[in-house]
């Protein structure tokens, strides 16, 4: 009896369900352009924060973000951080003369278990 309901319906191509009632969430859309000059469209949630580079998906090829008017938007570097190294968040706790004073204690000690002469 199932086989006699299903019959003439084209499983898997087609959905069951209906759009009735459904909201969609807000869009929008934003342009970038390759330095080529194409353009390419990008749509993104309303409320997303847009970025200011985004990949073709045809050339894959890293495109700019253009504003309302066309003009490509120039990029923001500001809130990009610089890598800090050991060393440098090393100096935010001690100062240079603190670290020899250290290194100087540590060279003797170490030189002490060996049993070489602290002059030599």
């Amino acid at each position: 009896m199932a086989d006699r309901s299903l019959r003439g319906v084209r499983l898997g191509a087609q959905s069951l369900q209906s759009e009735e009632g459904v909201v969609f969430s807000p869009r929008a859309k934003s342009t970038y352009q390759l330095d080529d000059g194409t353009t390419f469209d990008v749509m993104f949630a309303a409320d997303a924060e847009i970025p200011q580079e985004w990949d073709d998906p045809r050339s894959g090829l890293t495109g700019r973000l253009l504003d309302a008017k066309g003009k490509r938007v120039t990029l923001d570097d500001s809130d990009e951080k610089v890598a800090r190294t050991h060393w440098d968040m090393l100096l935010e706790r001690r100062t240079r003369a603190e670290l020899e004073e250290i290194l100087e204690e540590r060279l003797a000690y170490l030189r002490s278990r060996r049993g070489e002469k602290i002059g030599a």
